[in-house]
């Protein structure tokens, strides 16, 4: 959801984390990776402007994702 919001693709996702293409995959396939690994692909998202929401920050309760103010 977050990579979509910023309209990029997984191959740029891949370059700004600094991992494969293929580990963005396994991410949005839902497959375990290593932490440090997660939270470099977490900071190339909030890089680029996106907010992650906690449960209950969002109308239904559950988690989700916004863009900051500023962002196309």
């Amino acid at each position: 959801m977050a990579r979509t919001a910023l309209g990029i693709g997984v191959r740029e996702l891949a370059e700004l984390a600094k991992v494969s293409p293929d580990t963005i995959a396994r991410l949005e396939r839902g497959e375990a990776l290593r932490e440090r690994t997660v939270e470099d692909i977490r900071i190339a998202l909030e890089n680029g402007g996106v907010i992650f929401l906690d449960d209950g920050s969002t109308a239904d309760g559950g988690p989700g994702v916004r863009l900051r103010k500023g962002n196309p």
